[in-house]
């Protein structure tokens, strides 16, 4: 147990817990009666299951309680566990920041969202939770986000805030949780603090085998505070008594799936199964006897993290110069009938059940809703309401990202060596947008092109450090770490680097402090990254992903790095515009579309796919008039523009994206020869052109006029499209004109060996283009 450090008087102390217990039971009411709402009161013509878990509140409630209504301050920041979600909104239902009604509208369409959604959810949700583990580690990253932005902005008001994750003891399991517990980064991060329900069960049984000391050694070794909250003051007490010591260790000793099983005995089965078959049975049932039947009843499960004084005792025990993990044993459907049956996760309370909860509770089966009586409990709810109101976010606009730089790159190049050098060029033409650029990178920056940017504006690091090797005539990458750089260095594990870029991509939000968060990896691992990226997006954060190398045309690298699914990834994700250019101007001026998409309201995520395939960069033909230019442009930021028009009417067209580019275009020089006509379109967004189609059918809002340009109706003719992933990526294009389609790309993993032999491994070498051209026009 922690020791008991508080300073207030015993009778405000127990005033204090009596308040506390009293809010305790109505939100442990209101958590249940919500859910049983939406499952047996709101109309469902459909019967089917809309769900709820009721168990999941309560072995939490009184966490919560003594979090919100005690310990919180304003500047702090809480994720809460997916399953707790009812029990959020009635906190949030008690401070005042939800109407009643609103508890009727849990799981309806627009209604309260099934787990805490920041960006859906009508009352206060400053984490969103659903996916195991990222709920966990998202507070991790919102603190290095906090100190990024008062590091690099002083005084920029992010304050100075604990950051708080609730999670269940299945959490743990994800890998996602240990890869961000021991990031060396983390180690000094104070306000950061995790609170583990330990109920030792899962969706579908008791776990067997959970050891709270095996989770503590994981922490410690880490670096982390471990406080450790398993029994609450009546066993405490029960302990010191004869025969207590032979209880602890009953119960120490007690594997989980028997102590679960006592939870559901008659205090005569406790009398006879508690007290064991070894040598603790004599003295144990010699202290039992002692105990009436309520006593034994509340003793077996007072646990620590239902114990208010224990928990109000750990919060002030909290060192706050290294996080901190709190292991809360817990009892999962604790105060409801359902408690501790290995099967509770989504049990609902029959009426009769809910019905004595109620009575138990003094809430009014009849009257759900109704407020608290007047009294300390009520009072109590006021004074926080009005201490954790937070002031409005006074939002700080983005600079203004440049659209062009208005140079032409020449010669041959790589769009991965363009996004680097943007980056340096935006530095020097637009200085404010630059300042508020911010890149992570797994430990892979200098092979992904951010060199440059390195050696300029520096790694960020809360406190400054030696770069030993600034006087290294032969070091070219200077790693100089201090709080004002903008690059952050994480470990190989890009689940982490997703993640610290979600919640810088919500700093404009949070704090109304806009940042221009990128990510760089290899492109092969963004499928390792994507799910939690893309729930940053669904939360609000707002951040450039770049994938690069990428593909089959990594030729020398073998399958396990070449990239094939990416593409339509991209293409598919919600609230993502993505890009693949083929030339190094067009990567620059996506690169600059994507960054005036970050830090606003009304903006979003995007996602570039670049290459290290060396291109001529004369096959772009940039215009060099002014207009010209500026259409290029913005044709090459919407989707795609005509790189090549056959004089005459088309017999074919070849629209093709990225590194494969070239060998479309070497597809039309040769079909030529042979008297077949091909234009020859750019795709640098195949996103970006799917929401056009859906626009024509009414489906989208977004712009049109990029298909009229890129594919003309006057020449629409059969197409061939070609990428390097998988082909389905661009095959929608034939609805754009109901045109005959074929598509080429890769559906296979990849090997080693020379670009013209993976290339023609995988039909999508020059001779494959001509044949499928060939094939659709019917020509021998």
């Amino acid at each position: 147990m922690v020791p008991d450090t508080t300073t207030s008087p015993r009778t405000g102390r127990q005033e204090l817990l009596t308040a506390l217990g009293e809010i305790e039971q109505r939100v442990l009411w209101l958590s249940a009666a919500t859910i049983d709402h939406a499952n047996r009161v709101r109309p469902n013509p459909t019967g089917l299951k809309v769900g709820g878990h009721q168990a999941s509140c309560a072995s939490m409630v009184s966490i919560m309680t003594t979090l919100w209504f005690h310990e919180l301050t304003a500047d702090d920041r809480v994720s809460v566990k997916p399953h707790a979600s009812p029990a959020l909104h009635a906190v949030n239902h008690l401070l005042g920041e939800l109407p009643a009604e609103a508890l009727t509208t849990l799981r309806s369409f627009g209604g309260l969202q099934s787990y805490p959604s920041r960006t859906k959810d009508p009352d206060p949700v400053d984490y969103s939770t659903g996916s195991v583990g990222i709920g966990a580690t998202a507070p991790i990253w919102g603190a290095l986000a906090r100190r990024y932005v008062e590091g690099r902005f002083p005084g920029a008001g992010a304050g100075t805030g604990r950051q708080y994750a609730l999670l269940g003891d299945a959490e743990l399991d994800e890998g996602a949780c240990w890869e961000a517990v021991q990031d060396p980064m983390v180690a000094g991060l104070g306000e950061v603090v995790w609170i583990v329900d330990l109920n030792r069960q899962s969706l579908d049984r008791v776990v067997p085998a959970l050891s709270a000391e095996r989770l503590a050694g994981m922490f410690e070794a880490a670096g982390w505070q471990v406080l450790t909250l398993k029994y609450g003051e009546q066993l405490t007490e029960l302990f010191s008594r004869p025969g207590g010591e032979a209880l602890r260790t009953r119960l120490d000793t007690m594997g989980n799936p028997e102590y679960q099983r006592l939870l559901r005995c008659t205090p005569a089965e406790l009398r006879d199964r508690l007290p064991g078959t070894g040598s603790t049975r004599e003295p144990l049932e010699r202290l039992v006897a002692t105990l009436d039947d309520d006593a034994l009843h509340s003793a077996v499960r007072n646990l620590g993290g239902h114990d208010l004084g224990a928990l109000l005792d750990a919060y002030a025990a909290i060192d706050d110069t290294r996080p901190t993990v709190i292991l809360a044993y817990t009892v999962k459907g604790r105060g409801l009938h359902s408690e501790g049956h290995p099967q509770n996760h989504s049990s609902l309370l029959t009426r009769d059940q809910l019905a004595d909860l109620a009575t138990r509770t003094g809430a009014d089966p009849d009257d759900p809703w109704r407020p608290l009586p007047d009294g300390a409990a009520a009072r109590l709810c006021a004074e926080r309401a009005e201490e954790l109101r937070r002031p409005p976010v006074g939002r700080i606009a983005p600079p203004p990202v440049p659209t062009d730089f208005g140079r032409t790159p020449g010669g041959t190049g790589t769009t991965q060596q363009a996004f680097g050098r943007a980056l340096l060029d935006l530095s020097r033409s637009a200085p404010e947008a630059a300042a508020r650029v911010v890149t992570v990178s797994p430990d892979v920056s200098s092979s992904t092109n951010l060199g440059g940017w390195l050696n300029k504006v520096g790694v960020w690091s809360p406190t400054e450090r030696v770069d030993w090797f600034a006087d290294d005539a032969e070091t070219i990458l200077h790693w100089r770490e201090n709080p004002t750089g903008q690059h952050v260095e994480l470990g190989i594990a890009e689940t982490n680097l997703v993640g610290l870029l979600g919640e810088l991509g919500a700093t404009w939000s949070r704090w109304g402090q806009p940042l221009l968060p990128i990510g760089i990896m290899y492109d092969p691992f963004v499928n390792r990254a994507l799910e939690p990226w893309q729930f940053g997006i669904y939360a609000g954060g707002q951040s450039l992903l770049v994938g690069t190398p990428s593909g089959v045309t990594l030729a020398p690298e073998g399958g396990a790095h070449q990239s094939i699914t990416t593409p339509s990834l991209g293409l598919e994700q919600p609230g993502c515009t993505t890009w693949e250019p083929a030339f190094a101007q067009d990567a620059e001026w996506c690169v600059l579309a994507a960054l005036s998409l970050l830090g606003r309201p009304d903006g979003g995520s995007a996602y570039l796919r670049l290459s290290t395939r060396p291109v001529d960069q004369s096959l772009a033909a940039v215009p060099a008039d002014p207009a010209a230019r500026e259409r290029r442009r913005r044709q090459a930021v919407a989707g795609a523009y005509g790189l090549r028009r056959a004089e005459g009417t088309p017999d074919v067209t070849l629209a093709a994206m990225g590194a494969m580019v070239p060998e479309a275009l070497a597809a039309a020089d040769r079909l030529a020869s042979l008297g077949v006509a091909a234009d020859v379109v750019c795709v640098t967004s195949p996103g970006l052109l799917f929401r056009a189609t859906q626009a024509r059918r009414g489906l989208d809002d977004a712009p049109q006029w990029v298909l009229d340009q890129a594919f003309p109706a006057d020449r629409a003719a059969p197409l061939v499209t070609l990428l390097d992933g998988h082909p389905h990526t661009l095959a929608f294009l034939g609805t754009v004109h109901n045109t005959p389609v074929t598509p080429l790309g890769v559906t296979h993993f990849g090997q080693s060996g020379a670009l013209d032999e993976v290339y023609r491994h995988h039909g999508i070498d020059t001779e494959s283009v001509v044949r499928a051209a060939l094939d659709l026009t019917h020509r021998p």
